[in-house]
Parts: structure tokens; C-alpha cells; sequence
């Protein structure tokens, strides 16, 4: 077989395909870039030899720009036959995402986390510069080992079970020593993000929720909604080390919108407290399942 005249031959239809047909355009492309991985696999040898030495995608590279133009780089080349190498193992093609998706998600060397970003692109409907930030930012490895593995076999996660370890925020001022004003002013100017990093689900109510308690005001520093698990969930947030009171703080928080404020159709108010630092021996012994941990990192 003349393997370069086959790979030609499908870059061409590539080519082709994009000018005359836009229905289920992307779906044609990451095929014909799967097939021309493969083919470059056997060009060298097999899988094992491919591994060891590149002249061969040299010289191909080489001769496709002369003969097709731009777009077929050493390293376009490599994202081809690392595409076929990935996906013949028997992980599905997404054609939700493009090529582009792909090459973002091809300089991952863990197809646990591939599978992550996949399915997270799909549900989110990400661009591939949505995708390349999450990356970037680590939000795979920042999920706990206990989620990577219900992610792993496919088991049904929780709402904690998305919530990064460090949440990132964004942060505008010139000191790393902020105050819980502070770090609320740069949570609430970029919501958005914030609620990402929760995970999903998450809805925007209110800051500063006043509530009454006895003869006092006491004040939820937020408050939102998670639509997927249908629960209120109160957000505190401190700029220190986890202390226990905050554990206690919190629950009569959460216990408040459960009498007050939820409807009967909601599930039980959630509780969220974010720290500076976190505080496991604390946590061990929080009896309430309904409050999480988790810490912040300014970036």
C-alpha cells in the first residue's frame, strides 16, 4: 500500500468535504482524521514502532504542504496519529466537538481526564477556548480521588461530589492577605465563574440574605439554588483556617431556610463553607452530610 497517496487522498476529501457540505460536516472530518492516525500507525511499522522516531511524518508534512498547503504540521500530523491511538481503544467520537476540541484535549496523556473534558464540553456546549481554560486551570485534578472514581465506573455523583479542591478566583488586588469583603467583591463580579467551579446546577439568589433569628439579624454571605438536586444552598465564606464554630454557624443557617424559606418540593438546604484552609480533623466529626469544605486560591 502506498501509505502518503492514501493519506492524501483523505485530507483531500477533508478539504473537498468542507467547501461543498456543511451537514454533518465535522463528523466527516474527525473520521477522515482518525483514519489518516491510523494510517500513519501502519506507515510506521505498527504502534509500537511508531513511538520511536518521527522522519517519516517529516517527510509526509513536508511533501502535504507542498502539495496541499498549510494545515499539515509535524505536530498537526502527531495530533492525528495520537486521535487514532486514543479513540481505537474503544472510547466514542463525540462529533459535538470539533477538531479543535480535539487537539485541546490531545496534549492530556490520562484518558480519564479526556473522558472528563469531554463530557463536561457536551454538557456545557463549551468552545474549544471555554475547554482550554478549564484545562489550563486543572479542574479535573482538582476533583477528590472519591470522584474521579464514581466519574471512572460511571456511578451516580452527588452535589458535593463536583465541587473543586481549591475553588479558583480571579483576584484584582494588589495583596494575597484579603478580607471576607474582599473575597466576596471578586466572587460576586465574576458569578459565573464562581457557580462553574461549584460544579453544576448552580443558581444565583442573593448576598448578604438577611435572615432574623430571635432578636438579631444574621446575614448568609450567599445564597443560591441547585436546580439539578432541587436545594437551597447557603455559602459561607471565611478567610481563615476550617474552626468548628463555622460548622455550627452554617447549620442554623441551612436549618433556617429549611423552615422558612424552602417549599415542601425541595429537597434539604445544603451548606457550603469555603476557607482559606481546610481542617479534616473538623470535618471528621461534622455529624451533618449536608455540609461540605472545600478552600479558595486566588489566582
Amino acid at each position: 500500500m502506498n501509505y502518503y497517496n492514501e493519506i492524501k487522498n483523505n485530507l483531500i476529501d477533508v478539504e473537498v468535504y468542507k467547501k461543498v457540505k456543511d451537514y454533518s460536516k465535522n463528523k466527516y472530518e474527525l473520521e477522515k482524521y482518525y483514519q489518516v492516525g491510523k494510517l500513519l500507525i501502519e506507515a510506521q511499522g505498527g504502534e509500537t514502532r511508531a513511538k520511536y522516531g518521527d522522519g517519516l511524518i517529516k517527510e509526509y508534512s513536508k511533501k502535504l504542504t507542498m502539495e496541499l498547503g498549510k494545515g499539515y504540521t509535524v505536530s498537526n500530523l502527531k495530533y492525528m496519529r495520537k486521535f487514532y491511538l486514543i479513540f481505537s481503544k474503544g472510547h466514542a467520537l463525540r462529533d459535538q466537538l470539533t477538531w479543535t476540541h480535539y487537539r485541546e484535549l490531545l496534549v492530556l496523556n490520562d484518558i480519564n481526564s479526556i473522558n472528563y473534558y469531554i463530557n463536561i464540553t457536551t454538557m456545557q456546549n463549551l468552545s474549544y477556548r471555554k475547554l482550554h481554560d478549564k484545562i489550563k486551570s486543572n479542574e479535573y485534578e482538582r476533583l477528590d480521588d472519591n470522584t474521579k472514581l464514581k466519574l471512572i465506573t460511571k456511578e451516580e455523583v452527588t452535589i458535593s461530589d463536583n465541587i473543586k479542591h481549591p475553588i479558583i478566583i480571579k483576584n484584582k488586588f494588589d495583596t494575597e492577605d484579603i478580607s471576607e469583603k474582599m473575597l466576596k467583591r471578586l466572587i460576586l463580579e465574576d458569578i459565573d465563574s464562581f457557580l462553574i467551579e461549584l460544579g453544576t446546577g448552580f443558581s444565583y439568589i442573593a448576598n448578604e440574605y438577611k435572615i432574623t433569628i430571635g432578636n438579631t439579624f444574621n446575614y448568609i454571605d450567599l445564597l443560591l439554588f441547585n436546580y439539578q438536586y432541587n436545594a437551597f444552598v447557603v455559602v459561607e465564606l471565611k478567610v481563615t483556617t476550617l474552626k468548628k464554630e463555622y460548622v455550627g454557624q452554617i447549620e442554623i443557617y441551612m436549618n433556617y431556610i429549611d423552615k422558612y424559606v424552602k417549599k415542601i418540593s425541595h429537597d434539604k438546604t445544603i451548606g457550603i463553607i469555603i476557607t482559606k484552609h481546610g481542617n479534616d480533623f473538623i470535618m471528621e466529626f461534622c455529624s451533618d452530610p449536608r455540609i461540605y469544605n472545600t478552600t479558595y486560591m486566588l489566582i
